[in-house]
């Protein structure tokens, strides 16, 4: 059976954490070595510059998000790495999209509405991102992109103008369904996707500045496990501190948990002490890649402009169907 064609796109935009491992780094690892799929990872720049508009800072971001994943785990055999930037093709089919798609429609995107409650100074980029972004998803054939229950509106965004293109510029007997330029993307909803914690006990964000560093060293754990915030935990949870608890259990069974947790009640530096242990040994073998990574910048470049390569082949194939449709080639 046949690959289905997956593509994810991540904006670099700020130094990975554990909530980002464990809600879609892990996922792409595990996806990639499933075999059922050919993974295209896009690193999201032009997206990205909607925040980031310092040149060093985007040059530094992108670099780095490149070395997380790297490091986490995806293997350039298996995957195809490469930044939206290094592929006109993504730009010049959003401009395309651009004169089919109305602004009241637009104006529907959950990120729009979001924004304008906060800021009337909306720019372009924010306004126009979901066409950005649909133009990223077609122009790969792509069968399926990773999202949470609450992205879906993104995919449902780029099958509708997938439609509508189809239905302006492409053939008008159904029976030639098949010749369409677009594929229909479906959305792949990530099951099971644990909503990490942060120190505080909401959600892991940097907007909160409740992380704790994917590849924090053991010092920086010890100083992030520290300021968990603890409870006396509640009968119903055995009086487990549950803030601890909630983070630990993504590094360890709820078996070993019990054992450990019964036998520590009310110790809770014991408790974070065990954390501290768990999350080192379970960063170590990650931060050691990266740090290794770090010293051979001009392989991860490298591995980056193949992928770019690789990309802008079906990206600059895709490009020419659409231009014959349209009639300019």
């Amino acid at each position: 059976m046949s690959q289905k064609i997956l593509l994810s796109g991540v904006k670099p935009t700020g130094s990975a954490h554990i909530g980002n491992y464990f809600g879609a780094m892990k996922q792409m690892v595990d996806l990639q070595n499933t075999g059922n799929y050919s993974c295209l990872i896009m690193i999201a720049d032009y997206h990205a510059l909607n925040f980031i508009q310092n040149k060093d800072e985007m040059k530094k971001l992108t670099f780095e998000l490149a070395l997380d994943y790297l490091a986490v785990g995806l293997d350039p055999k298996k995957i195809v790495i490469f930044k939206q930037s290094d592929i006109s093709a993504h730009t010049e089919l959003a401009w395309i999209f651009d004169t089919i798609v109305t602004v009241p429609y637009l104006e529907r995107a959950h990120a729009f509405k979001d924004a304008e409650v906060k800021d009337k100074e909306i720019n372009v980029g924010t306004f126009n991102y979901p066409v950005l972004m649909a133009a990223d998803i077609l122009l790969y054939n792509t069968d399926v992109v990773p999202v949470g229950q609450d992205q879906k509106q993104h995919i449902e965004y780029a099958r509708d103008i997938a439609l509508k293109f189809n239905h302006i510029f492409g053939p008008k007997n159904v029976a030639e369904y098949e010749d369409l330029i677009f594929k229909l993307p479906e959305p792949l909803i990530l099951e099971n996707v644990a909503v990490v914690p942060g120190v505080d006990g909401r959600k892991m964000s940097k907007s909160y500045g409740n992380t704790i560093p994917l590849f924090a060293t053991r010092e920086e754990i010890t100083k992030a496990v520290m300021s968990i915030v603890t409870d006396s935990g509640k009968p119903e949870d055995g009086g487990k501190p549950m803030n601890v608890y909630n983070i630990h259990k993504l590094f360890k069974s709820e078996e070993k948990l019990r054992e450990l947790y019964d036998m520590n009640k009310g110790k809770y530096k014991a408790l974070k002490d065990a954390l501290v242990e768990d999350i080192d040994a379970f960063i170590k073998p990650m931060r050691e890649r990266r740090a290794e990574l770090v010293k051979k910048p001009k392989k991860v470049m490298k591995i980056l402009e193949k992928g770019a390569k690789q990309a802008g082949k079906i990206a600059d194939k895709k490009l020419v169907e659409v231009k014959q449709a349209i009639g300019v080639l």
